[in-house]
């Protein structure tokens, strides 16, 4: 408050309170009895605040804060003297008014004030009254004169707390004003579009201003945009406002279009609130464009599945879609499946003479002609150089459909292709298998098919069905298949470590646990040669239970030596779905007792295993988080994993597949493919380790691309439990610690 206000104040007090200067003079004239025994009354004031907790719970924090009772007694005093001077001056008025200012800051409620000055009242009243000498009128007159200017006194000071909380007021609107301007220029900028609904009244609470660059007419109750979304999608959505409205948050996804504009996807997100019954009374809601992310998931897709040459199907999309395939036939029983596997005759013989982009034309005419003889359910693929596959799915007769699409493909070949000015013909081998005749998964109905097509083109008969009688390895495979059943009781099985580094500091922090069969006549046999044999004749569960028993000892001795290594160990499809798999690796640690973490043992699983049982598989990887134990994806890339469920379970890491790693230096498709699963995995949380390093120049590629952790030839071959002590011992990279 400023000068004049203050005047005009203090002027306004005195005219209407009527304090004259008769009343002055009295109270002058008895002002010397008034202030008898002031002392004791400050006693009994500050007796009378200590009374009641609150106040005495502010004066207790005034003293531990460093003040002293006796000044603040004193002060008092000296205030209360000053009142009884009869002074109602401007200075006096200003005064008054800041310390109704202080009061307010230190939390002095207004009721403890006037409290104060009904004792003091009372007080003054007492002391006239024992004053028998003074006239009643006299006493009378005494008693209004201080009424009144106790009055002024509470007034004025009452003035300064107003004021006080008036610029309060004041300073806290321009500050909601100025946040609530910042509010609305975050939600008009927001790229995403919140809105709040009233349910109960169906009335729109609150819709920010973005929702206009996606809807542009009157926003719909109480679904807003609901109008420009897809009419394909709009059940989806009204389901899911169905279930907000039961209590549960919700999230879908749905495609939008707006009068001229692309269609784009959005997630909308229902947020129910609740009332005190646990009826829904409000639902909050979030439209949050997913188009560029979907993009790119499918780009990236795209990229992992396609041969870029061709633009066909790779080998990873192909036997997505053949397992596909083999789970619907095995579900239906009555359906077969035909896998067609062919391979030009002499196609080095174009490379080498016209160089590769006459060798990559070749490919491409041979796609375009090998897409017109088949059905738009069947699947054309390359499988790598100048080898194709045809998958014939859902299909009555196998080996009729196969032999038509056969004869159909040799006419292919009939024609020249053309390069240039260069008329080129090529003959061509194909190899068919049929399930359920020929094997009843598809790396067996691969490798007859494989079988087939060299046969036919040993025999230059165009094309031939798999026929056992001619399969050069199937004794010797039936005899491994014996002998493996004995590998287990005479000790034949042998771990080997593969090192994983970290790219960062150069250290090993972990191996990777591969089994290999010491057969007695054969030599070492790597897994890929028998573990199909072992998950055939039901053997792979004792296996897998060996490989981990091995892998945890070998952990504890090597943690006993002073080495803090992890061991991953692979498991497969069979083991992982063995429902008393964790129980059993949970069984394992504890017999290796509490000197060994469980998350020294890292779990390694494909993405196909995963997404092969998601139910299963999302509580075994639970068990598997709770009992300490990590799960990494294996062969990242291959498969066809949903990343909407790949998120959401608590997985480390994912270690990108060698097939892409080994050539990406050279192939820039790869590269981009590493790059970006390893920018997904970051983005998920997730550790990223590249199989397959094995030259400098992949290693610093990783590097640079921000890639967790390597393994693979470079850094070391598979060792045995001795060999990697002594690798760990005397390698030339830096290791945590010596063994």
């Amino acid at each position: 408050m400023n000068a004049s206000g203050s005047r005009e104040m203090n002027e306004a007090f005195n005219l209407f309170l009527r304090i004259s200067e008769q009343e002055k003079a009295l109270l002058a004239q008895y002002r010397r009895i008034l202030e008898t025994d002031s002392g004791s009354f400050v006693e009994s004031f500050y007796a009378y605040l200590l009374a009641f907790p609150i106040t005495a719970n502010v004066l207790q924090h005034y003293q531990e804060a460093g003040g002293e009772l006796s000044w603040l007694a004193a002060t008092q005093s000296a205030h209360f003297q000053t009142l009884l001077s009869g002074c109602t001056d401007e200075p006096s008025a200003v005064q008054l008014i800041h310390i109704g200012r202080i009061h307010f800051q230190y939390n002095i409620e207004p009721v403890w004030i006037m409290g104060s000055y009904r004792l003091y009242l009372d007080h003054l009243r007492q002391v006239i009254a024992n004053q028998p000498h003074i006239a009643p009128d006299k006493q009378y007159a005494l008693e209004s004169v201080l009424i009144k200017l106790l009055f002024r006194d509470m007034g004025l000071m009452l003035e300064g707390y107003w004021h006080s909380a008036t610029s309060l007021a004041q300073v806290e609107q321009n500050r909601a004003e100025k946040l609530q301007g910042q509010v609305n220029d975050l939600l008009t900028n927001l790229p995403q579009v919140l809105w709040s609904v009233d349910v109960k009244n169906n009335q729109l609470i609150y819709i920010s201003p973005g929702a206009r660059n996606i809807c542009t007419r009157d926003t719909e109750m109480p679904i807003p945009c609901m109008g420009w979304t897809h009419p394909d999608d709009r059940e989806t959505v009204r389901l899911a406002w169905e279930e907000a409205l039961l209590g549960n948050r919700v999230e879908v996804e749905s495609r939008v279009q707006a009068d001229g504009e692309p269609t784009r996807w959005f997630r909308r997100v229902f947020h129910p609130f609740l009332n005190d019954e646990g009826g829904v009374v409000r639902i909050d809601g979030l439209m949050d464009d997913t188009t560029e992310s979907r993009e790119s998931v499918e780009r990236l897709h795209l990229l992992a599945t396609t041969d870029s040459l061709t633009t066909l199907p790779n080998r990873a999309l192909f036997y997505d879609r053949f397992n596909q395939a083999l789970t619907v036939a095995k579900r239906e029983r009555n359906k077969q499946v035909a896998l067609i596997l062919l391979d030009m005759d002499h196609f080095k013989e174009i490379n080498d003479t016209l160089g590769h982009p006459a060798g990559d034309e070749i490919l491409r005419q041979v796609a375009q002609r090998l897409r017109c003889v088949l059905r738009d359910s069947d699947t054309l693929a390359r499988l790598g150089g100048d080898e194709f596959a045809i998958l014939l799915p859902d299909v009555q007769d196998g080996k009729a459909a196969a032999e038509k699409v056969a004869k159909n493909i040799r006419d292919c070949f009939v024609e020249p292709f053309w390069f240039l000015k260069n008329e080129l013909y090529l003959g061509v081998g194909i190899g068919i298998s049929i399930y359920p005749e020929h094997g009843d998964n598809a790396d067996v109905l691969m490798s007859r098919a494989d079988v087939a097509m060299y046969g036919a083109k040993h025999r230059d008969v165009g094309f031939l069905f798999y026929d056992p009688e001619t399969d050069p390895h199937t004794q010797e495979r039936l005899q491994l298949s014996s002998d493996l059943r004995h590998a287990l009781e005479r000790d034949e099985f042998v771990l080997y470590y593969q090192p994983k580094i970290d790219i960062r500091s150069g250290c090993m922090i972990g191996v990777e646990a591969l089994i290999r069969w010491n057969h007695p006549t054969h030599g070492l046999i790597f897994p890929d040669q028998f573990i199909p044999f072992a998950e055939n004749t039901g053997l792979i569960n004792p296996i897998t239970d060996w490989v981990l028993r091995t892998a945890i000892m070998q952990c504890k001795a090597w943690q006993a030596a002073g080495g803090e290594l992890r061991i991953a160990v692979n498991v497969t499809a069979h083991s992982f779905q063995d429902p008393r798999f964790v129980d059993k690796l949970e069984t394992l640690l504890c017999d290796a007792g509490s000197c060994l973490a469980p998350d020294r043992i890292e779990i390694e699983i494909t993405e196909n295993i995963l997404m092969a049982e998601i139910e299963h598989g999302a509580k075994a990887i639970g068990r598997l988080r709770d009992l300490g134990v990590s799960v990494a994806i294996d062969d990242f890339g291959t498969g066809y994993s949903s990343l909407a469920y790949l998120k959401k379970l608590p997985i480390h890491m994912i270690k990108i597949d060698k097939s892409f790693v080994m050539n990406m230096t050279e192939d820039d498709n790869d590269a981009v493919i590493v790059r970006s699963m390893i920018d997904l995995a970051h983005n998920l949380g997730y550790l990223v380790v590249a199989e397959g390093v094995e030259n400098q120049d992949s290693l610093d590629l990783l590097d640079l691309l921000g890639c967790d952790q390597v393994q693979g030839y470079h850094i070391s071959h598979p060792l045995s439990a001795d060999e990697l002590t002594l690798w760990i011992n005397y390698s030339a990279w830096p290791i945590g610690g010596k063994i």
